[in-house]
């Protein structure tokens, strides 16, 4: 079977790049080609375009970005046309992926969307789109399940595949005293900072995460820098304060934080999963925001909080998100913060919510199934 898979963001690419290991298995004649990052790459799948030309965040930077979106369109489009691929699998990134899901359907071609975009969140209506063009419907959360069911559209639950990312890296890991001397730190607990993998989320808000770390001459302040953007970005943001740059070991830092403060997003639900308590920092143009707030319908922007449909984690947004009150809050869930042990006994509920590993494998063999079946 030959497969088109477009992820658009750093988290697609994780889970595409699972996603891509596990469809060789169920099928070793695959023939693979994808838009994603350097992990799906490694996957196996022929990288035809980067998700650092098309991930723009925001109202506003797509609108100054138009020619290139559109630019973006017509590649895919053409791709698509010259591949003729069995199936275009979808992940997340529905401004660009709807738009692609109703073009390879109406080209004759089959559609899995794997991660749904969180229509329960803002723009509902996008849901016809699904039940127009998306033939299976992958979701990691099981709250979606009822969402869509009101819909009338089955979407299917196979697990979280993150679960299974973090637990199959947990189980080859070195030692902590040896990811500590890889990563040339002291003794000295860390705290994180994972400051997005965008370059306008990067430049909002990481200036603001280092500035506090003068307050804490007893921890190490490190960032979890994201390859793909330059390194001059990290060295800008942090100039003047004892904040050390790492790049492209996300996991290792995790596995020796402490704390973290991390930008809404995945990293917010990896960070509960490698069990370190954290602070969620957002900020985004004045633009977005405001449009944001008249159309998002959730109480929350961490997928933790989302998950557990309360606060577990404080989520710093917008205008909350200063020096003063990320201070505050980091301090909080330190080991010797009133907030630390509570978040730590919710993540225990955390994962139990989610559920057992294997969703990779599972979503893997059932869109081969599927495939198959209709030959």
């Amino acid at each position: 079977m030959k497969y088109f898979i477009i992820a658009g963001e750093p988290s697609g690419d994780l889970h595409g790049s699972n996603l891509v290991k596990n469809l060789y298995k169920a099928d070793p004649d695959a023939d693979i080609a994808c838009w994603g990052g350097e992990l799906i790459k490694s996957a196996g799948a022929r990288l035809l375009k980067h998700y650092n030309e098309t991930a723009f965040m925001g109202v506003w930077e797509v609108l100054v970005n138009i020619r290139q979106v559109q630019s973006n369109f017509r590649e895919c489009r053409r791709q698509l046309t010259e591949m003729k691929p069995d199936v275009l699998i979808l992940i997340d990134y529905p401004g660009f992926n709807l738009r692609m899901a109703r073009y390879a359907k109406e080209s004759g071609i089959r559609v899995f969307y794997y991660i749904s975009p969180k229509f329960w969140a803002w723009r509902e209506g996008r849901v016809k789109k699904i039940k127009q063009f998306v033939d299976r419907l992958y979701i990691i959360f099981p709250f979606e399940q009822e969402f869509f069911r009101r819909h009338d559209y089955h979407a299917i639950y196979l697990g979280n595949p993150l679960a299974d990312h973090v637990e199959g890296w947990l189980s080859r890991a070195p030692g902590l005293q040896e990811i500590r001397h890889s990563l040339d730190l002291d003794s000295r607990p860390v705290v994180a900072l994972l400051a997005g993998s965008r370059l306008q989320e990067v430049n909002r808000i990481l200036p603001v995460m280092a500035a506090i770390a003068p307050a804490f001459p007893h921890y190490q302040f490190v960032v979890a820098a994201m390859d793909h953007l330059p390194a001059e970005l990290y060295r800008r943001c942090t100039e003047g304060y004892p904040v050390k740059i790492i790049t492209g070991m996300t996991y290792e830092l995790l596995a020796l934080s402490t704390a973290a403060l991390v930008t809404s997003g995945t990293a917010t639900l990896e960070a509960a999963l490698f069990n370190v308590p954290q602070v969620v920092c957002y900020s985004t143009s004045p633009l977005t925001y405001h449009l944001a707030k008249w159309f998002i319908r959730v109480r929350f922007i961490s997928l933790v909080n989302l998950i557990m449909e309360r606060e577990v984690v404080k989520e710093l947004i917008q205008g909350d998100l200063n020096q003063e009150r990320l201070q505050k809050e980091l301090t909080d869930i330190l080991p010797e913060g009133s907030r630390h042990a509570p978040v730590l006994n919710d993540y225990d509920e955390l994962r139990s919510v989610m559920g057992g590993s294997g969703a990779s494998v599972r979503v893997a063999k059932d869109m081969a199934d599927n495939l198959n079946s209709k030959k």
